[in-house]
């Protein structure tokens, strides 16, 4: 018998309660007998809201609202841990947290026994959301050869990413639909259970020591849904630590589950095995009828102690320390079961309590006990069963070693290797250097690539999602070419006379107008892949700016294009004055101030009907300050603003000082010359001035990007607060 633990006393008791079930461990030089395995590790995550309830007055007070309340416990490594409960227990929740997705949560997070920040999880982990996000029009092959362009980084050579990617669509049972595009409600493309597994096969492709997955199983069939948590337990055996969320398992999926968590009104109700739930609820008195899921009946308990007077909180005592909960009216007398008395530590207090409270001093407080659960004896040398303790609270080993392996990973047979990503020398570099795993892929930054790689493969996944949906395109060129020819037949050889004037100003304006609806189509351009974006950077797949950066260069050549098709259909046959290159560049800026505010526009906005409501808004005040209606110095003083934040202010102005800027007469009853008409429109004459009016029509759509860009950085986060 090893020497009593000093550190509890020296309670004769400890040892006992320690040693309960378990076999006893050889021991080297005195060294612990408990078990250790790696994974992640929770210490008291409590996330705290403020909610607005009527009193009892009737009047709204603020009132704090735990979501999360005092969770404790961890995910073994080379498992699958599945969060379950009923709805409304916090499972989502739990998750973010775990994923350090909340920012003002209570607690502590560790992987393989190392505190983690948020930040450092977000590089670790990967998280696959309830809802797959992906670009309909790309094939799985390019979907997931984009995926690892961005997470391998340039320290991975091209021809290693697809060897990486073709070893990963083999596993992942993707093989047939290799080249099949993802499709959507429009395009037909891979099935729900294929597309689940590609959304897995983005977030894994750099193999993430975590898995988080919310609902992975949401929407699909029994079939699908087995086929996703298989290849996600093959994932787990190859030594990551998964953690998903699952709302009703069928029999199949939950002989994959190897650990569970249950949770209920943001308490902890239950923790471990999914086998060792029917002996948790005999220690509570409570029998599972035959035939009938010990998990289901856990969860019908907690629904009838949910509903009754004493709630979830008699539930979550019984996890943390044994204390059997009240009975319930329906199945006899509402009094506390008699159960074994308490073993007493020193000072007089209940051992569980001096237990749990040493616990949560030491080194490793958060990680739990592999209790031991070895039959003391007593004086006449017979066997004597310990007071029985939940296994909730004590289950697993009492500390976390980084690195490592833990039993499942060493016994089981997968069909998914994370080695087999690897190319030949990085599987030699991998198992050949002590100390660094599987996970190592050559970079240690922030971010996998550099600033101008990511640029370059955003560029490419815009110019392949172009290429396969020219429809956004297309359709403005072709309204742009429309108009324009309508608008060279309706104003073909204004007169030189006023009718003559009155055609050429009422062209440029409806040109200005044309060039600033034909964005409008933009709307949908950024709210369609938002939750991609906040996928993909909340994981740090690439920087925010380098996403708007790519989208502007992507977009250059497009809407030069545009411009260069109205100019040349307008232009002569109007029989336009001034400089040619001026009034395509003064277009060509038009469309780019205009697809940035638009772009802006989109990315504050929650849906399409919002978007196209507020864009149209801001385009009949931008058309009612221009200057078109009313002149410039003739717009009421607290009104002037409007005429200088308006986009169409500028190519109206700058167009006209093209047109008629100088000496030329455009009307001879009365006699009037260009400088004198643009006079009356209180426009200025000065020479060259009109190149302001593009540098100005520039500088708002830097000023559009630069707020989209802040948009994306700092409110387009996945993260509760």
């Amino acid at each position: 018998m090893a020497q009593p633990n000093h550190r509890y006393g020296g309670h004769r008791d400890l040892e006992a309660v320690i040693d309960m079930d378990q076999p006893e461990m050889p021991t080297a030089k005195g060294g612990s007998r408990f078990s250790f395995t790696g994974g992640l590790e929770f210490t008291s995550l409590t996330y705290t809201v403020v909610k607005k309830q009527r009193g009892v007055g009737g009047e709204w007070e603020k009132k704090d609202v735990d979501l999360l309340h005092e969770i404790t416990g961890y995910a073994p490594k080379g498992c699958v841990t599945a969060v379950m409960g009923p709805s409304g227990a916090g499972k989502s929740t739990f998750l973010d947290a775990l994923a350090g997705r909340i920012s003002s949560l209570d607690g502590r997070v560790a992987l393989d026994g190392v505190e983690m920040s948020p930040s450092v999880i977000k590089r670790s982990s990967a998280y696959v959301m309830q809802d797959d996000r992906l670009f309909p029009m790309l094939t799985v092959y390019e979907t997931l050869l984009f995926a690892a362009d961005f997470r391998l980084g340039s320290a991975v050579s091209p021809s290693d990413k697809k060897l990486r990617v073709d070893n990963l669509i083999e596993q992942l049972g993707l093989t047939t639909s290799r080249n099949t595009y993802i499709g959507d409600e429009g395009t037909r493309g891979v099935s729900g259970g294929e597309r689940r597994r590609v959304s897995i096969g983005v977030d894994i492709i750099h193999g993430p020591a975590l898995l988080f997955l919310d609902e992975p199983t949401s929407g699909l069939d029994s079939t699908s849904a087995h086929s996703v948590i298989e290849k996600v337990h093959d994932i787990a055996c190859a030594g990551s630590t998964v953690v998903l969320t699952i709302h009703q398992p069928s029999s199949r999926i939950l002989q994959l589950l190897d650990h569970l968590i249950i949770l209920a009104r943001g308490q902890l109700m239950y923790s471990g095995g999914p086998k060792e739930v029917t002996a948790h609820l005999g220690r509570m008195g409570r029998k599972v009828p035959k035939g009938e899921n010990s998990i289901e009946h856990l969860l019908d308990v907690i629904q009838e102690y949910d509903q009754s007077e004493f709630g979830v909180n008699a539930l979550a005592e019984f996890c943390l320390t044994g204390l059997k909960p009240r009975k319930l009216a329906a199945e006899g007398i509402s009094t506390v079961s008699s159960i074994p008395p308490t073993p007493v530590g020193p000072g007089g207090e209940d051992f569980d309590h001096s237990l749990r409270s040493q616990h949560s001093k030491s080194p490793w407080s958060g990680a739990q006990f592999t209790p031991s659960r070895r039959p003391r004896k007593d004086q006449s040398g017979k066997s004597q069963n310990p007071p029985s303790l939940s296994p909730g609270i004590h289950r697993y080993g009492p500390e976390i070693v980084m690195g490592t392996p833990t039993p499942l990973s060493s016994i089981s047979v997968y069909t998914v290797n994370e080695a087999d990503y690897l190319s030949p020398a990085q599987r030699a570099s991998a198992t050949g250097a002590p100390g660094v795993g599987i996970n190592a892929l050559g970079h240690r930054g922030k971010f996998a690539n550099s600033y101008a790689a990511e640029v370059w493969v955003l560029m490419r996944r815009n110019f392949t999602n172009i290429w396969r949906t020219p429809e956004l395109f297309l359709s403005r060129l072709m309204v742009l070419t429309v108009m324009g020819f309508l608008m060279a037949t309706m104003f073909i050889k204004p007169k030189d006379n006023t009718q003559g004037i009155t055609n050429r100003l009422s062209f440029f304006i409806f040109t200005v107008c044309v060039f600033f609806f034909s964005s409008n189509d933009a709307v949908p351009a950024f709210i369609q892949e938002r939750f991609i974006f906040i996928r993909e950077t909340s994981h740090n797949a690439y920087r925010a700016s380098a996403y708007v950066v790519a989208g502007v260069i992507t977009y250059l050549p497009f809407l030069l294009l545009q411009s260069a098709a109205y100019a040349l259909i307008t232009w002569w046959a109007i029989g336009l004055h001034g400089q040619f290159v001026y009034f395509l560049v003064m277009l060509y800026a038009s469309l780019l101030s205009t697809n940035s505010f638009v772009v802006f526009i989109s990315s504050i906005v929650p849906n399409f009907i919002l978007g196209y409501a507020a864009v149209i808004a801001f385009t009949a005040l931008f058309f009612l300050f221009c200057g078109y209606f009313v002149d410039s110095h003739s717009i009421p003083q607290g009104w002037k603003w409007m005429n200088t934040v308006s986009t169409m202010k500028y190519p109206y102005e700058g167009l006209l000082m093209n047109e008629f800027g100088g000496t030329r007469n455009f009307s001879s009853n009365p006699p009037l010359d260009g400088n004198a008409i643009l006079e009356n429109l209180t426009i200025s004459v000065v020479k060259d001035r009109k190149w302001r009016m593009v540098l100005y029509l520039l500088g708002w759509a830097v000023f559009y990007r630069v707020l989209f860009y802040l948009v994306l950085r700092f409110a387009s986060k996945n993260k509760r607060k």
